[in-house]
């Protein structure tokens, strides 16, 4: 005779072992919503630069900070959009309109990152392969990365990126 574990134990499993894989985004839809006061400016930036959807720009927003506009990586990247002072002094650009540019203003992260992708997919775009994706890789590994390998780089953090970003953009299109 075989046992079967009752339905709530099985559901239970399925929740440890979702959230230990990383798929926690799934059952708390409280930590998947792109804060309110951001959507019409991820909205304008994708509208503006024409290459990252809304969405899209916003899971990448989530992947590099959670949203988080103080977030400093351990390699000096700065901000909601994770601009190193190289990259922010070539492409960052005052989308607030108060004169400043600023990668701890989401306002001007935001748009920069759009501005940033532009030019991304400009550089690569003799590369076959998944547009989106060459862009997305090129913003997490760089472009001479994604040039030298000529497609995504065969890097464990920015293949996981890509395919993070891409899994949030279809859970905020709705919302986008």
């Amino acid at each position: 005779m075989i046992r079967r574990a009752p339905v709530p134990a099985v559901l239970v499993t399925v929740i440890v072992i979702s959230l230990l894989s990383g798929c926690s985004h799934i059952f708390d839809r409280s930590f998947e919503d792109v804060p309110a006061d951001l959507v019409p400016v991820f909205q304008a930036a994708a509208a503006t630069y024409g290459v990252l959807t809304a969405a899209q720009l916003a899971a990448q927003a989530r992947v590099e900070s959670s949203f988080d506009p103080r977030a400093v990586s351990h390699a000096g990247a700065r901000g909601m959009m994770q601009f190193l002072p190289t990259t922010w002094a070539q492409f960052g650009v005052d989308g607030s309109g108060d004169g400043l540019a600023d990668p701890l203003e989401p306002r001007d992260a935001i748009p920069s990152a759009a501005n940033y992708e532009a030019h991304l997919a400009k550089s690569l775009a003799d590369l076959p392969g998944d547009r989106i994706s060459l862009i997305l890789a090129a913003y997490n590994a760089g472009p001479v990365a994604v040039r030298t390998a000529g497609g995504i780089p065969d890097f464990d953090e920015t293949r996981a990126y890509v395919a993070r970003v891409h899994d949030w953009a279809a859970t905020y299109s709705d919302q986008l």
